[in-house]
């Protein structure tokens, strides 16, 4: 297993394009943008080819959700909306070429019932995930605590292998991020069991606090050890806040980490 950077997350005292050198520094093996569609994608491109790093992973445009709205995923009312930030993504992901493009199945909106929203997202999802099959890019989707976003459509492994189930193509995976399972008070090699065969990408921060590995109370190595046994040979994407003292403070985890992921 190999590590990525979240740049939007981490380094973030950078512009975008000045992370993926920092990033490549610090000792990571790729990096992974969660919207990246503010730099022009040859740009990023060309960043990307400079620096020797791999973009694991960007996120599809997900509209008004990371301010407090729906998104565009779930809500059928919305579907114009979703189908441009399909094109969006695709126009760009074939320039920048990531391994993997996350799909945020966002909250459930006003007015809908969760059976509809829940049947929007699954065709939403086999429909990217067929186009992006053609680029040689995996399709992802993650769950999300209700704590930190209330209403979100996918919370547990549960919910993410039911989903699974609902788009049932050979290009969708779930993404599993370790500090949503922990912040729901969910065992991590539990939930890595249940997803077991079905995990496309793993993101992790410590819990409480959504900081970096050692700064809370989360125990990594038994889910480490649950990911071998899971036979996940994927990326990890370190995705916390790295606190007032800046990325480069809060590092301190990357080198035993190696050795747990080696």
């Amino acid at each position: 297993m190999k590590i990525a950077a979240n740049l939007s997350l981490l380094f973030t005292e950078l512009p975008l394009v000045e992370r993926i050198v920092a990033a490549a520094a610090a000792g990571f093996d790729g990096v992974e943008i969660q919207f990246p569609y503010e730099v022009p994608a040859l740009r990023l491109k060309e960043a990307l080819e400079a620096a020797g790093m791999p973009l694991v992973l960007i996120n599809l445009p997900a509209g008004d959700l990371m301010t407090g709205g729906p998104g565009l995923a779930g809500v059928p009312q919305r579907q114009a909306e979703f189908d441009a930030a399909l094109q969006e993504a695709l126009t760009y992901a074939a320039m920048v070429r990531p391994q993997c493009v996350n799909v945020l199945p966002g909250r459930l909106a006003d007015g809908v019932e969760r059976e509809q929203a829940l049947a929007t997202l699954a065709g939403n999802l086999r429909r990217a995930a067929e186009a992006f099959q053609l680029l040689g890019i995996r399709l992802l989707a993650e769950a999300i605590n209700p704590l930190d976003m209330p209403g979100f459509l996918i919370n547990t492994p549960e919910q993410l292998k039911d989903l699974l189930r609902a788009v049932d193509h050979p290009n969708f995976s779930a993404q599993l991020d370790f500090y949503h399972m922990a912040r729901q008070g969910l065992d991590l090699p539990t939930a890595i069991a249940r997803l077991a065969g079905n995990i496309g990408h793993v993101q992790f921060a410590d819990c409480p606090g959504r900081g970096a590995p050692g700064s809370g109370a989360l125990d990594f190595q038994p889910a480490m050890q649950a990911l071998r046994a899971a036979n996940y040979r994927g990326w990890l994407g370190a995705e916390y806040l790295p606190g007032a003292a800046g990325t480069a403070a809060s590092l301190g985890w990357l080198a035993t980490w190696r050795s747990l992921t080696a």
